[in-house]
C-alpha cells in the first residue's frame, strides 16, 4: 500500500506574509484536505509592549514577517493606532490574531498567525502580565519597566522561545526566572571574590 504524501510544513511567516500583501494563501497539495493546516509549534509572531504614546519599550519578532526594524515599528504603530483607544482585547490585521492589553500607561502584544487559536495566544499574554506584576512588585508601568528591563526579558524568554510557547503557568515563569537571577548573582559575586583576592595578592607582593 501506498503511504500518502507528507503534508507540506508551512515556513514561520508563510501564511500570515501572504495575507499581508493582500495575496492567496498558500495552495493545498493533491490529496490535502482544503483549509486544513498542519499544527505547528511556531505558534507566536511577536510580542511587544508599548507605552501610551505607542513608542516601543521591549519587542521580540519570532519570524521574517516584519524583517527590518522599520517594517516593525511600522507595524506596531498600526496595531497601536488600531488598538489604542478600543475596549476589545482582541484585533485582526494584516492577517494576523492580535491579542492585547492595557494597564496605566502600557499596551502588552501577543501577535499570532490569523488561524491560530485565540485562547491559546490569550494565555501568553495573560502569563506576561502576571509574571511581568510579580517582577515589578504589581506596577506594571512604564517607569518601572524601563527599570527592570532585565528582569522584563528573562520573563518573555521564560514564556517563549523562538516562537514556540514554553510555559503558559506564571508561578513557573517566576520560579525559573528567580533560578537564574540568583545563578547569576552567584556568578557575579564569584568574579567580585577572585578580583578581590588577587587585590590582597598583589597588596602582599608588594608589602614583602
Amino acid at each position: 500500500m501506498q503511504r500518502p504524501e507528507a503534508w507540506p510544513r508551512l515556513h514561520p511567516g508563510e501564511g500570515a506574509a501572504a495575507a499581508q500583501a493582500g495575496g492567496p494563501a498558500p495552495p493545498a497539495r493533491a490529496g490535502e484536505p482544503a483549509g486544513l493546516r498542519e499544527p505547528s509549534l511556531y505558534t507566536i509572531k511577536a510580542v511587544f509592549i508599548l507605552d501610551n504614546d505607542g513608542h516601543r519599550l521591549l519587542a521580540k519578532y519570532y519570524d521574517e514577517t516584519f524583517p527590518s526594524l522599520k517594517e516593525q515599528m511600522a507595524f506596531e504603530k498600526n496595531v497601536f493606532n488600531k488598538t489604542s483607544r478600543t475596549d476589545s482585547e482582541i484585533a485582526f490585521f494584516g492577517g494576523m490574531t492580535i491579542i492585547y492589553k492595557s494597564s496605566i500607561d502600557l499596551f502588552l502584544y501577543v501577535v499570532g498567525s490569523s488561524h491560530e487559536n485565540e485562547l491559546m495566544l490569550m494565555s501568553v499574554l495573560t502569563c506576561l502580565f502576571e509574571s511581568l506584576s510579580h517582577v515589578l512588585r504589581k506596577n506594571v508601568e512604564k517607569r518601572w519597566l524601563l527599570e527592570n528591563m532585565d528582569g522584563a526579558f528573562l520573563v518573555l524568554d521564560e514564556i517563549v522561545d523562538g516562537g514556540v510557547i514554553l510555559e503558559s503557568d506564571p508561578q513557573q515563569v517566576i520560579q525559573k526566572v528567580n533560578f537564574r537571577a540568583d545563578d547569576s548573582s552567584l556568578t557575579e559575586q564569584s568574579v567580585a571574590q577572585v578580583l578581590q583576592s588577587a587585590k590582597e595578592q598583589i597588596k602582599w607582593s608588594l608589602l614583602k
